[in-house]
C-alpha cells in the first residue's frame, strides 16, 4: 500500500479563506483591517484578555506568545459559541412546546378501591328526606325493599305531615310516614311512586369487632349531586347514648367516620357494602364524643321496621324490672364477668309473678349471656309479647333458673 504525502498530493488541501471572511483568525493575522491609527496589530493580554496596541514596526512575535494567544483565541470562540447557544435557548421566541408522556396511574390500593365499588354499590339506595312539619328537617334515608319502604332516623322525621324523597338519580318522588319508634331510633318511609325502587344490601351487626372498617353514606343537607360517603373504623359497640328527652339509646354502634351533616338516616356499612347500622343524631355532641358516629344496629333496625309496616306501630315486651349494672368489684367477688342488677321490681309485672326481688342479679338470658342492664332490654326486644323465657340469676351467690312469660308493656311503663 502506497501512502500518499499531502503536500505531493495536489487538490487534498485548499487555501484558507480570505481572514475577514472566517470566523477565526491567527494570531499573526490579527492586525489585519484594524483602521491606520491604531498603527500596529491587535493581540489580546494573557493577563485578562483585555487588548493591547503593539506597535507597527515590533518585531515577529517569539513562537510561545502565538502558542499562548492562540489557545486564549480559542477558549473564547468557544465560550461564545456556547454563550450564543444559551442566549437561544433561553429566548422565548426560539422556544417550541415540548409534549411530556403522562406516567401511566398507579393502581389504587386494594382498600381505596374496595370504598370506591362500596360507593358505586350504594349510593343507588341511598336517599334525601325533605320533611315538613312543625319544622322543616333534611336527613337521609336507606332504601331496603323494592317497592319503596326505606328506614330512616326517627328523629329527623318528627312528626313531619309531608314527605319528599329525591333519589341518587335526582328524581324526587312524594313519600308518606308508616311508623316511628323512638326507643330505638328508627321509622319507616314508603315512597309513593312506582318501582322496583334500588334496593341496600342489609347486613348484621351481630359479628361486628372494635376496628374494623367502616363506611358512612348519607346526603349532605341542601347539597345536590347525591351521597357523600366517609371512611373511619367501628370505634366501640354496645353504648348508651343520651338523647334530648332524657332517655337513652341503647346498643348503638359508634364509629369515627366523618359524617356529613344530614347523615342522620343514613347507612353505616361494613367492608363489603352490607348495611351494618342506621345513623342517628343522638350523642355525636356529648363529651368525649366529638367527631363521632352512632347508629342503630340493622338487626334492630329491621326487626323494628317489619313491625312498622305490618302494625304502623312496635310492640314492646314487658320484664317490669329496672336497675343497673354490676359494678366491677361484686362481679369479680361472685365470679362473674357482668350482670343486669335489680333495683326495682314493678307491681303487676311478669317479674313480680315469678317471685324476682331487688337486689337479685339477671346473668343470662336463655342461655346467652348478659352482662349489664342495656344488654338485657337489648335481648328483651328480640322476643313477643306472650314468649316464654329462661332468665338465670344470682342471688345470694346462690345461681338459679327462672321462666317468666313475657307480656306487653304498658303505655304508663
Amino acid at each position: 500500500m502506497e501512502f500518499v504525502d499531502p503536500e505531493d498530493e495536489p487538490g487534498l488541501f485548499r487555501s484558507p479563506l480570505p481572514p475577514d471572511d472566517r470566523l477565526w483568525r491567527h494570531p499573526s493575522e490579527m492586525g489585519a483591517g484594524l483602521p491606520p491609527d491604531l498603527g500596529g496589530r491587535l493581540t489580546p493580554s494573557l493577563a485578562g484578555g483585555a487588548a493591547s496596541v503593539a506597535a507597527a514596526d515590533d518585531p515577529k512575535p517569539p513562537m510561545w506568545l502565538v502558542a499562548a494567544v492562540s489557545a486564549v483565541s480559542a477558549g473564547l470562540l468557544a465560550s461564545g459559541l456556547v454563550m450564543v447557544a444559551v442566549g437561544l435557548l433561553g429566548s422565548n421566541e426560539h422556544i417550541r412546546p415540548v409534549v411530556e408522556r403522562l406516567m401511566e396511574p398507579r393502581p389504587i390500593d386494594n382498600v381505596s378501591t374496595g370504598v370506591v365499588d362500596v360507593a358505586d354499590r350504594a349510593r343507588a339506595a341511598v336517599t334525601q328526606l325533605h320533611l315538613d312539619g312543625s319544622s322543616a328537617v333534611i336527613g337521609s334515608g336507606v332504601i331496603f325493599r323494592s317497592d319503596g319502604h326505606l328506614l330512616t332516623s326517627a328523629a329527623v322525621v318528627g312528626t313531619a305531615s309531608s314527605v319528599r324523597v329525591r333519589l341518587d338519580s335526582g328524581r324526587e318522588l312524594p313519600g308518606h310516614v308508616v311508623g316511628v319508634d323512638p326507643d330505638t331510633d328508627i321509622a319507616v318511609i314508603k315512597i309513593d311512586g312506582d318501582g322496583p325502587f334500588p334496593t341496600a344490601v342489609m347486613g348484621t351487626a351481630r359479628d361486628l369487632r372494635i376496628g374494623q372498617q367502616a363506611i358512612a353514606i348519607g346526603c349532605p343537607v341542601e347539597v345536590m349531586g347525591g351521597p357523600s360517603v366517609a371512611v373511619g373504623v367501628i370505634s366501640a359497640l354496645h353504648r348508651s347514648v343520651p338523647r334530648g328527652s332524657g332517655s337513652m339509646l341503647l346498643d348503638m354502634v359508634q364509629t369515627d367516620a366523618r359524617v356529613p351533616s344530614g347523615w342522620p338516616g343514613g347507612a353505616l356499612l361494613d367492608s363489603s357494602g352490607s348495611v351494618i347500622g342506621i345513623a342517628t343524631a343522638a350523642g355525636s355532641t356529648g363529651p368525649g364524643t366529638v367527631g363521632s358516629g352512632f347508629a342503630t344496629p340493622i338487626d334492630l333496625a329491621r326487626a323494628v321496621a317489619d313491625q312498622l309496616i305490618a302494625d304502623g306501630r312496635v310492640t314492646t315486651v314487658w320484664l317490669g324490672v329496672k336497675g343497673g349494672d354490676l359494678d366491677g368489684g361484686t362481679a369479680a367477688a361472685l365470679d362473674l364477668t357482668g350482670g343486669a342488677v335489680v333495683g326495682e321490681v314493678m307491681g303487676g309485672s311478669p317479674a313480680e309473678r315469678i317471685g324476682l326481688a331487688p337486689l337479685d342479679t339477671i346473668v343470662g338470658l336463655d342461655g346467652a349471656a348478659v352482662s349489664s342492664m342495656s344488654q338485657l332490654v337489648v335481648a328483651l326486644r328480640q322476643h313477643h309479647p306472650g314468649d316464654v323465657v329462661r332468665l338465670d340469676i344470682v342471688r345470694d351467690h346462690q345461681r338459679m333458673s327462672m321462666v317468666v312469660a313475657l307480656t306487653e308493656r304498658p303505655t304508663k311503663a
